[in-house]
């Protein structure tokens, strides 16, 4: 009978280990030290876990030690799957279908039809981009090559990537055995798929489409956007004062009298006659474009 294992686990793959990795059993939270051996088994100190005999089992609890989980390793080891190319995608997958497996199996926004798959995965200056299918989501992701610098990056920190379809924002994450790696979201709720086969074709669309240079004017409307925005600022600004003029109240308006900050007003303003488009209605050929075209 098979064990379920957890994130952060070593997957059962030794060779993903620093000699200095220090194991943590996730039944009873004993850890191994490779400074300090095992007393118990006789297993001297400066010992990896990797070179443990085969029938070594945790000394507390009796577990098998595919149930332990790295706590912590040297940073160089920590990104040998990453700068291996195709194996930092293997690994991509694999911790993607344990999240699956131990904690998001039965949550009510998966999609039962769908199955972690990486889709499109090829080099691009010396990094490896392609896109993680999910049955919570459909990432963009990039693996860093060996020329990235991400001294400092925190999870959560942005970083944005030119391609020949335009300029796409990422964020930084790092989960072992995989390292560093971004992503770009595309879909955040997968219910619209009926299928795997529906969501793997969506995918190779989008990163074909991030390739096509073609699809950099519609990528590209900063200003134009802007501009309405801008445009729709002023015609609201000048409704308020007319309403004023009129005797209309503030509570009548339903806003504030007083003049937003800009920065504010334009990221809140309606625009008039354009739909914005998102990322993936790019990437995907659904773009939208202004209405009455």
């Amino acid at each position: 009978m098979s064990i379920a294992r957890f994130e952060g686990s070593f997957l059962g793959d030794v060779a993903r280990l620093a000699d200095d990795a220090v194991m943590e059993c996730k039944i009873c939270w004993y850890c191994y030290d490779a400074a300090q051996g095992d007393d118990v088994r006789q297993v001297d100190p400066g010992t990896p876990f990797s070179a443990l005999p085969e029938d070594w089992r945790c000394p507390q609890c009796d577990g098998e030690r595919s149930q332990f989980m790295v706590v912590s390793q040297s940073p160089a080891q920590e990104r040998v799957a990453t700068s291996g190319g195709a194996g930092a995608v293997t690994a991509l997958v694999q911790v993607f279908r344990e999240i699956h497996a131990t904690a998001m199996k039965d949550a009510p926004f998966c999609n039962a039809s769908l199955a972690v798959e990486a889709v499109g995965f090829t080099a691009w200056q010396e990094r490896q981009v392609g896109i993680l299918v999910t049955p919570w989501f459909m990432n963009l992701v990039v693996l860093p090559g060996p020329g990235d610098d991400l001294h400092g990056y925190q999870p959560g920190h942005k970083r944005c990537f030119g391609f020949p379809s335009g300029d796409y924002e990422f964020l930084f994450n790092v989960r072992a055995p995989v390292g560093p790696y971004l992503a770009c979201a595309l879909f955040s709720d997968m219910g619209e798929f009926a299928s795997q086969l529906h969501a793997t074709d969506v995918a190779r669309a989008a990163i074909s489409g991030l390739f096509d240079p073609a699809n950099r004017a519609q990528t590209d409307r900063h200003a134009e956007i802007q501009s309405l925005r801008a445009s729709d600022v002023e015609a609201m600004d000048s409704s308020i004062v007319d309403a004023q003029d009129r005797g209309v109240d503030d509570e009548a308006l339903g806003h504030r009298v007083e003049t937003p900050a800009r920065e504010g007003a334009l990221s809140a303003a309606p625009l008039s006659g354009l739909r914005l488009e998102s990322r993936r209605e790019f990437l995907t050929g659904q773009r939208q474009t202004p209405e009455g075209e």
